[in-house]
């Protein structure tokens, strides 16, 4: 299901600007849902091949409420500042959000998990490892407590992206006052 944006001059349809944004930013939150309970953690992440994957442990609560509804949501935002007005409701945060509604799965073939991690690997810590990712590392790995690692696949149902950019002369810094924007104010009626 989506829902127009309320502020549709807000929206981005950028598929390259979205695109980019997805693989760069470092962290997302995942929504589950169940018995109208909803539970979000955040999570390292990679978005290729149109899909969002993360990895985690294969027991907990996540799994549960995974197995029991499928459909999730994902958020990756990132904040480029406070915008000040001498006006306190037009005091304005700048940013860059995207949300993905979908079906989260298991990825249950090694090669394909396998393949997932080094993609996560090389976004997190390019060039630090000199081979790639074995299988054998991902299929016998076990935590502390004795999970296995699972490789988490969210296909998108509905992607939507939206903006508020920011405004370089708003921008708050600390001990910027009031007067300071009146006289910018001021100035720019003047020119």
């Amino acid at each position: 299901m989506s829902y127009p944006l309320r502020r549709s001059l807000q929206e981005v349809h950028d598929q390259q600007t979205i695109t980019h944004f997805l693989e760069t930013t470092p962290i997302g939150h995942v929504g589950f849902s169940l018995h109208d309970e909803p539970y979000v953690i955040p999570v390292n992440f990679v978005w290729t091949n149109g899909c969002i994957y993360f990895h985690g442990s294969m027991e907990g609560r996540k799994n549960t409420l995974m197995a029991k509804n499928p459909r999730v949501c994902f958020t990756v935002s990132h904040e480029r500042g406070t915008m000040s007005d001498p006006v306190p409701a037009h005091v304005d945060t700048a940013y860059f959000s995207v949300l993905v509604f979908g079906q989260i799965e298991l990825i249950t073939d090694p090669k394909e998990a396998t393949a997932i991690l080094q993609v996560m690997l090389d976004k997190y810590v390019p060039g630090y490892f000199d081979r790639s990712l074995p299988e054998a590392h991902v299929t016998q790995y076990r935590s502390s407590l004795g999970s296995a690692v699972g490789v988490f696949k969210i296909v998108p149902t509905h992607i939507s992206a939206k903006e508020n950019p920011l405004k370089e002369h708003k921008l708050f810094y600390p001990g910027k006052k009031v007067p300071d924007d009146v006289k910018k104010l001021q100035k720019n009626r003047e020119e």
